[in-house]
């Protein structure tokens, strides 16, 4: 019974993700990082491949407000997640949102920064309750990334 039960242990309570210190990452990407914190304190950092490239997607808060970037293994920065206010982004982006929410609850908004290109993204709960989400360009384009 004893051989058995850290077996089934295991089964039951799956081990997650580690989370990583600053300290464990490459040189190269603990630069970028402290860089790009901006004074903002870490809550999370975590190691995920995706499309074969190795990242680190830190989660942080600045200023009270969700700030979130993955950087890769060389230190490049790939992307950076700000939360903001739906009054703080381009009215066009704003009434897209609005019409795509459709008189539901706004969740959180957050500008995207990919490549030198921002767009938005909004989480919503619809009137029926369902929840979805709508990503923007700044003219109100509807956009897919």
């Amino acid at each position: 019974m004893l051989v058995v039960l850290p077996a089934l242990a295991a089964l039951v309570c799956p081990i997650s993700a580690k989370s990583l210190q600053l300290k464990d990452l490459p040189a190269p990407v603990q630069k970028t990082v402290q860089e790009t914190l901006k004074g903002g304190e870490i809550k999370n950092i975590s190691k995920e491949v995706e499309k074969g490239v190795t990242q680190y997607e830190v989660e942080s808060m600045l200023g009270g407000k969700h700030r979130d970037f993955n950087v890769d293994a060389n230190g490049k920065l790939l992307v950076v997640e700000e939360e903001t206010d739906l009054a703080s982004i381009p009215a066009p982006a704003k009434a897209a949102i609005e019409k795509k929410a459709a008189g539901g609850k706004l969740g959180m908004v957050e500008s995207v920064t990919k490549d030198g290109v921002v767009i938005y993204e909004a989480s919503f709960t619809s009137k029926s309750g369902k929840k979805g989400s709508v990503l923007v360009k700044p003219d109100g384009t509807e956009t897919k990334d």
